[in-house]
This record gives C-alpha cells, structure tokens and sequence, in this order.
C-alpha cells in the first residue's frame, strides 16, 4: 500500500482496517477516491441521528408498497396509513427494500441508488420521514442478476471483470454453508461465449458480490453513503455473514466479513454519528452475537434471532423452562449495544437460532407441531448430504393458536407472545403482518410460487382500514390491544434497553421478567403460558397492575389463562 500522502483526510482506523483486509491490493489511489467519498458525504449529510435509542424507540417492520391501488403508489399509500394508525406506536419504520428488485420481494436488487418506480421516488420517502425514523436494507452480499453491474460483467466491460466470483465447478465446496437447498454455483454465458459459473448464495437471480475486489468495495460504500445522505437512521446489514468467500472453509462468518463490518461501523462513525448498523445473521446464538464484536466496533443491534422460535415453543409446550434459562444468559459486550427484538418479519420463522439451545428431536417436534395446524416449512442441505428445516413460514398469530382455536383465544396467545417482546431488554421490531392480526395467505403462496409469501400478504388502499375501524374484528381486537401496551411501554422508564432485567420461572409454565430503571424504578412482568389459571406469590405488596390500571395488593396474584401483568411498584 506505501505510506498516505500527507493530504489524505480518512481517519487511521478506516485505513488500518483496509490494510488488514486487502494489503497491496488496495492502492493508494483508491484509498483516496474512498477519502473523497467520505468527506463529500461528511459535507452533504444534514440529518442529525439519535444519539442513543430509549424506551419510546418500537420500530415497524413494513413493505413500502404493503398498500396498492389502480391510480396511485406504494410508499403514499403506506405512509397515509401509516399517520392515521400507526405514527403514535412507532418511533422507526424499517422500509424493506424498495429499490428496483428482480425477485425475493425486493432483496434481489436491480439498482441501489433508486426507489422502485411503482413503489414513489425519494420525495416520498422524505415525506414518511416527517413522521419517522428510518431504517434501510443494505443488501450487500449479493444483487440482481437482472442488474446493469452484472449486464456489464457479463458483457467483460472494463472495471466490472471482478465483480462477481466465478469458480472452477470442479472446486469442493462441500464444506460451504448452505442456507438455502439449492445449488451454490450457477452456469452464466459471457458476451465471449465462455461459461463461469458464479457463487449464487441464495438463488440464481441472486449473485454474489465479491468483495475481495477493491472496486467493488468502492462501489458498495458508495451505497452505504448514498443511505446516510438519504437519511437512514438503522441500516442493516442483508445476509452480512456470507460477504467472504474462501474456498475450503464454511464462507460465513469469516474474520474479512467481521473487519468489512467494522469498516462500515467505522464509514458511519465518521459520517453520520448515531447511525445504528444491524446485522441481520440468521444462525445460531453463539455465532449471532460475534457480530457486536468488541461492543465498539461492529454492530450496535443484532438481531434476537433466537426470540421466535423459544416463544412459540414456549406457548405450545406450556414450559417456559427453556425461555427463561437461554433469557438468563444473555449478556451485551458494551453499554453502546443492544437487542433488536423481534418476533415476526418478511421471512419465516428461522429455526437455526434454536440450535444448540434445543435439542434437534424437539425443534423437529415443534415444527411437526405446527405444520400440523397450518403452517410451511422451508429445508437446507447439509454438508453431509441430508437436509434440516431451517424456516417456518406462517403468521405468527396462526403460529402460536391451533386451527380450531377462537378470536379471543388468538388474540390472548398472541398478546401474551408480544407482552413478551415488549418486556424484553432492547428495541422491539414489530412486523405489519402482526398489528394488522394478520391469517395465513395460502392463496398468496399459490399464487406466487413460494412459502414466504404465506406472511407478505399486500393490501387494497382502503382494505384493512375498514377492518380495523369494525369494532367487531380480529385485526380490531388485535391492535387495540397491541397498541395500547406500546403505549405503556413506551412511557416506562423501566422498559429502557439498557434497563436491567431479571428473568425466572415462577413455576413450569409462568415467566417472571423484572425490569429496574437506572433510577430504580421497578416493573414485574408475569406471563402464564397455560390455558389455565395460575396462583402465583408476589413480593410486591403495594404496586399498580398498568394494563388493567388497577391496584395490586395481597401475597398472591391469580393469573388467568394466557394472562400477562406488568406490575409497577409504588
């Protein structure tokens, strides 16, 4: 690399970790276009983030064109609706990808610096930010293979002859995560008539960037920077494990892909201070959290990947046993990290963060459980030949009831999960799909060819308002509810993320969640996992149950079936 010259502006912690990534291949002029990147973006960026989230920050996990009709687009539509029922919920709203998109529903990226034309343009995305905090997909392992990068790959334009990773077929491979049952390599015609065949993680329309070319590193900050300028204040990080590749080893979770993350903390630091990076890596507990790295450097926020599937198996065994006792351990690097709690999103419910926490005859046995009630389930291959289940797809109100179960018993078994979530240290995500009491959509899976869509269900402008306006109605009963508790939340201290919290089984099937505020405030949380009542000793003897708004007293409490208490000390 040689030493800088003296006028070059990036501050030593990028260049040192550009030099540890790429050493000599990463000139010295390249250095300096990403020095004038950053600083052109330093110089443009207005928007002041939040310097730190609180307990008034719940984020909405949404399409931006969830809402459609014949004479107008997504993102107004959304955001309409979004004012009227949802602005005074939410602090964030995480607007799935809603650039030009091949395929996957959007994460097949065509083009990054662009809004989807039939979605709006940015003008409508600075409108919903009037309103809202937002929170942009950087979908950075892989784009379109209908993408004008790859057209001009494919086309051997200078510049674009190292974009993607073409491998020799006969390479082994067999050591390679797979996290889709599909295969790794697919065959592409170039305009020379030769054949490469390319790293497609997750589908052929999906090819992989390669990231060990500093041109497309260049070209990927670039799109970060974009993001910042466009006013993200979350970014997260799409499928961020597989960002390396070397053969002979898993390709995920490589120590190049934790120092490129670092160096996207590192961008973000020096742009726009505040911004929060998520890592979105839907694999076990032990390998999700790496993505913290020292508490400093990596991700502020990783995904609790592990929260959905423990819930629900929680609420089909009766026994929070399991719950409580993974609860207990977990523990943050830093006071400047924190969870991204979630329960359900566009994808499925992944089973992989149950592993090593479960055995595999009991995740086998939920998934048998469920599949019986209605829900799909997506598989992956294994290196050794067999296959796993590594996904669920269903709405969690349906994953959580039984078929035959009633509106009231729905909705009871789903505000209990979401009690949950809200009680949980970090900041709560809550998909659409979940506030809108939102069924099964089979006949989106039929119609569009795959499982996921069972939980992506898009709207007539009009439709659900309906719905929720009949006092009558599931979606009604659900977000009243829904809402109601946010609101409590959100005016507790003691729901802070960084609020300590206590986790135990008060017996088999009850959970205790206590929650302190840094000024000791203090909130019990009970949860009765059962579908009868349960009699449970309490200490706290003079105290204020919030969601009824009624006083507690006595040494026992009874909790009715799929009850939840949060009980504030006076």
């Amino acid at each position: 690399m040689g030493p800088l010259p003296w006028k070059f502006n990036v501050n030593r912690k990028i260049t040192d970790i550009v030099k540890r990534v790429y050493g000599e291949t990463f000139s010295s002029a390249a250095l300096h276009m990403l020095s004038e990147k950053i600083e052109k973006a330093k110089s443009t960026i207005s928007h002041q983030r939040k310097k730190q989230w609180d307990e008034k920050d719940v984020v909405l996990i949404t399409y931006a064109d969830q809402f459609f009709s014949p004479d107008k687009k997504g993102l107004p539509l959304f955001t309409r609706f979004y004012n009227r029922w949802l602005a005074s919920s939410f602090s964030h709203v995480h607007l799935l990808p809603f650039y030009p998109w091949s395929s996957d529903d959007g994460f097949s990226v065509i083009d990054y610096h662009k809004v989807a034309p039939e979605t709006g343009e940015w003008s409508d995305v600075d409108e919903l930010k009037k309103t809202a905090s937002l929170m942009f997909d950087f979908v950075c392992n892989h784009m379109s293979a209908k993408s004008e990068w790859f057209s001009r790959y494919l086309q051997q334009q200078p510049g674009y002859e190292n974009f993607f990773i073409a491998v020799d077929p006969a390479t082994d491979l067999s050591g390679v995560t797979r996290p889709r049952a599909l295969p790794l390599l697919t065959p592409f015609t170039l305009a020379d008539g030769s054949v490469r065949h390319l790293w497609t993680t997750f589908s052929e329309d999906q090819v992989d960037l390669n990231f060990a070319s500093p041109d497309v590193l260049l070209a990927m900050v670039d799109v970060l920077l974009h993001y910042l300028i466009q006013g993200a204040d979350y970014v997260r990080l799409d499928a961020v494990g597989f960002m390396w590749k070397v053969p002979g080893t898993p390709c995920i979770h490589l120590e190049q892909t934790h120092l490129l993350i670092q160096l996207f903390r590192a961008i973000t630091d020096e742009v726009a201070p505040g911004t929060v990076l998520i890592t979105e890596t839907n694999v076990p507990h032990k390998d999700n959290i790496g993505y913290f790295g020292d508490g400093h450097n990596e991700a502020q926020m990783v995904y609790q990947f592990s929260l959905p599937p423990l819930v629900l198996h929680a609420v089909h065994t009766g026994s929070v046993r399991v719950l409580c006792d993974w609860a207990r351990g977990l523990s943050l690097p830093s006071d400047k990290t924190t969870w991204f709690n979630f329960l359900a999103s566009h994808d499925g419910i992944g089973l992989n963060p149950l592993r090593g926490i479960l055995p595999e005859s009991e995740i086998l046995s939920l998934v048998e459980k469920v599949q019986q009630e209605g829900a799909l389930v997506n598989w992956k291959n294994n290196p050794d030949g067999t296959r796993s289940p590594y996904e669920i797809n269903v709405t969690y109100l349906d994953a959580l009831n039984k078929k035959e179960s009633n509106d009231d018993e729905r909705a009871a078994r789903f505000i209990l999960a979401h009690a949950v979530l809200l009680s949980f240290p970090g900041v709560p995500a809550i998909y659409i799909q979940s506030i809108l009491g939102s069924r099964n959509d089979y006949a989106g899976v039929e119609r569009l060819g795959y499982n996921r869509a069972i939980n992506r269900r898009k709207y007539r402008d009009g439709e659900i308002d309906s719905e929720l306006e009949n006092t009558q109605s599931l979606r009604h009963l659900i977000y009243q509810t829904l809402t109601r508790l946010i609101a409590i939340r959100r005016g507790e201290s003691s729901f802070h993320p960084a609020s300590d919290a206590y986790f135990d089984a008060v017996n088999e099937h009850v959970l205790r969640i206590v929650r302190v505020s840094s000024s000791g405030e203090r909130i019990t949380a009970l949860f009765n996992f059962t579908d009868t009542t349960q009699n449970v000793a309490v200490t706290t003897k003079n105290g204020r149950e919030l969601i009824t708004d009624t006083a507690i007293s006595g040494s026992s409490l009874t909790l009715n079936p799929w009850q939840v208490m949060w009980i504030k000390e006076n």
